[in-house]
């Protein structure tokens, strides 16, 4: 990469995880936190609160990205960041879950994550870009593994609706960020296939569709067992709150530890269908085994290492292949396809987790993911292995 290309994929993807960070940063508490509000013991409330800014993001992530071809990346960007500043202000101040879900929905009506993957694309040459668009999955990762570990820390200096305003002073710098750090770059040209028929088809082709339906699927479990691990976590291995954190460092950090290497192998030596399938099947061993060890400690723990090891998997090799696979003109639209279908994930994930844990408890959220990964297991077993990096 030149030295603007890595300038640019740097700060873009920094922008990309502090947005989602500010999102993911109330998943590890939140849970507890809402037994003190007026309706916040409903769990489906609580999913909701949790998942319900997929579902603005999703609607709107296309037509910002449409918007950012007309009016420019960095307008839209910024526009995106001042939206998402006003919902966690509104969130910030809201006394009930009702006014916690209106917040999180106006968050996730700031929907950047196309322009930003289009500014990419166009900062950076074809040959740089899957690797600007990996950086971008790994700062999404690397955004939650640092929410689960700052959340509880954050919850017990400043609570949840300090933290809902912190995440708004940070997305306001960002928009100075992208103001005035933030390389220039022209616009990509619009590319030669033209109409909409031939967009759809490029981006909808089985191969993709694959990879789509795999981050819904992550970002499904995501957030559909932090509707019950945090509580697990308090009531069956006897961990305070606030003293989560000791849970999560380790955890996170071996697990990252753990993927590294995983992910070198998948890319440096064209395995990466191979490592897909065990990342899938081991996600789903995770959460079969949380299914019937989250009421003892130790059992707890080792499971949430498998499932973020998984994770930690499937959010570097995903957008690497998306990118790989897609067709050099319509790359742009296919991450697009790929951000909504993560949305999706995200905002099914707390919804579905929430209703699922109000009627059969935590065995009904872990049993529903361990049924989606087995689905998805034979879905990623047609998937294709991308052709090899040329050097």
């Amino acid at each position: 990469m030149t030295a603007q290309e890595r300038r640019s994929s740097m700060t873009l993807a920094s922008i990309y995880g502090l947005r989602m960070l500010g999102l993911f940063l109330i998943l590890p508490v939140f849970a507890i936190y809402a037994h003190g509000l007026p309706g916040g013991r409903d769990r489906f409330m609580v999913g909701l609160a949790l998942g319900i800014y997929g579902l603005t993001q999703a609607a709107l992530q296309i037509p910002f990205g449409l918007a950012s071809d007309r009016f420019g990346r960095k307008p839209v960007m910024m526009l995106g960041l001042l939206i998402f500043a006003a919902g966690s202000f509104v969130a910030g101040v809201a006394h009930s879950i009702d006014g916690i879900i209106l917040g999180r929905a106006i968050q996730g009506a700031g929907a950047i994550s196309a322009a930003i993957s289009a500014m990419i694309a166009d900062s950076t040459r074809d040959h740089n870009r899957t690797k600007a668009m990996a950086m971008v999955g790994m700062t999404i990762g690397m955004s939650f593994l640092v929410s689960l570990i700052a959340g509880p820390v954050l919850y017990h200096l400043i609570g949840v609706p300090g933290m809902f305003v912190l995440t708004g002073v940070l997305a306001v710098i960002a928009i100075a960020v992208i103001k005035w750090v933030v390389p220039d770059v022209p616009m990509s040209g619009p590319a030669e296939e033209t109409g909409a028929g031939a967009s759809r088809e490029s981006v909808l082709t089985p191969a993709l569709l694959r990879l789509h339906f795999s981050i819904f699927v992550v970002n499904f479990a995501q957030v559909a067992i932090f509707v019950v691990v945090p509580v697990a976590l308090v009531h069956h291995a006897g961990i305070p709150l606030q003293h989560h954190w000791m849970v999560y460092l380790p955890v996170t950090v071996g697990s990252f530890v753990v993927a590294i290497p995983g992910i070198i192998w998948a890319e440096s030596r064209g395995h990466m269908r191979a490592v897909l399938r065990g990342g899938v099947a081991l996600m789903g061993l995770s959460m079969l085994a949380l299914a019937f060890g989250y009421r003892s400690a130790v059992p707890l723990i080792g499971e949430l290492f498998l499932f973020f090891v998984a994770f930690n998997l499937m959010e570097a090799l995903l957008p690497s292949l998306v990118s790989r696979v897609a067709p050099a003109a319509r790359k742009g639209l296919a991450m697009g396809v790929y951000n909504t279908a993560q949305s999706l994930g995200l905002f099914a994930g707390g919804a579905l987790g929430g209703w699922l844990a109000k009627m059969w408890a935590a065995e009904g959220v872990f049993l529903a993911c361990a049924a989606l990964c087995a689905v998805w297991l034979v879905v990623a077993w047609f998937v294709q292995q991308p052709p090899r990096r040329a050097h």
